[in-house]
């Protein structure tokens, strides 16, 4: 892959990005584990009292942590990346370089929110008395299909951005809609049966759901999900890739 090819590149960005972030924020980079913290808070009171959900033996909390936390780095990414080839168009214009990386390194910055919310989550399960389970050594392979899906996504969203700004202006309801077409606030059972084949299309549900039983349960996934999700996630970073190879040869011109 180019993105590795440019590695010096790429750290620098990802490092000016974590720089720049917070820069002239208050409370820095502690909006970092804030942000889930409240919407964790707001969720589990909502879901746990006013429209009850049943999670078995873990309790609703740590169930909704354990698909917030990835939700998270998914919309973060995604709104990210889709705006870094506009935020970067001083560098693009003048200097002679991959534009790829630019999407990549977004999602990379995300990176590090994601391990420290993670963070967060294990000190969570201790508190509720919920064990480490040896399957969380199969968090690196989750996570790089799911870091592939959101980079062939990035790759679409941000070169079309270019040419059609409403992108960055209706991600947010696009996410939006997805999360809740995902099983980020509820178990996967309490949809119904009819409608469980297109729901199942969704790559995010396996991922969700994979995520949930490596942590919480720990048992190993539904690999026939999780290899669709990676059928998938690779199928759109190849199209994602091919549109922002072909895009990508007039940025410089329409930005």
């Amino acid at each position: 892959m180019r993105i590795f090819k440019n590695k010096d590149l790429l750290f620098e960005l990802i490092k000016r990005d974590i720089k720049s972030r917070y820069k002239q924020s208050f409370l820095g980079y502690v909006w970092v584990i804030l942000v889930p913290l409240i919407n964790l808070l707001i969720l589990s009171v909502v879901f746990s009292f006013f429209i009850r959900i049943e999670t078995g033996d873990i309790p609703y909390t740590m169930y909704l942590f354990a698909g917030l936390v990835p939700w998270l780095f998914t919309s973060t990414a995604i709104v990210s990346a889709t705006t870094s080839i506009v935020q970067n168009t001083s560098l693009i214009t003048k200097v002679a370089l991959p534009k790829e990386v630019f999407p990549a390194a977004a999602i990379f910055s995300k990176t590090i929110d994601f391990s420290l919310n993670f963070v967060i989550m294990m000190s969570f399960m201790v508190y509720f008395g919920v064990s480490i389970k040896w399957t969380m050594a199969l968090l690196p392979l989750i996570f790089v299909i799911h870091f592939v899906l959101i980079l062939g996504i990035a790759y679409i969203l941000s070169s079309i951005n270019v040419y059609f700004r409403d992108v960055e202006n209706v991600i947010g309801v696009f996410l939006s809609m997805w999360m809740y077409l995902t099983p980020v606030l509820y178990p996967p059972e309490i949809v119904p049966q009819n409608l469980r084949p297109f729901f199942d299309l969704n790559p995010m549900t396996a991922l969700i759901n994979s995520y949930r039983d490596i942590i919480l349960f720990g048992r190993t996934p539904s690999w026939q999900n999780l290899l669709y999700s990676f059928v998938a996630a690779f199928v759109v970073f190849f199209i994602g890739g091919l549109i922002f190879k072909r895009l990508s040869r007039n940025f410089a011109d329409v930005i």
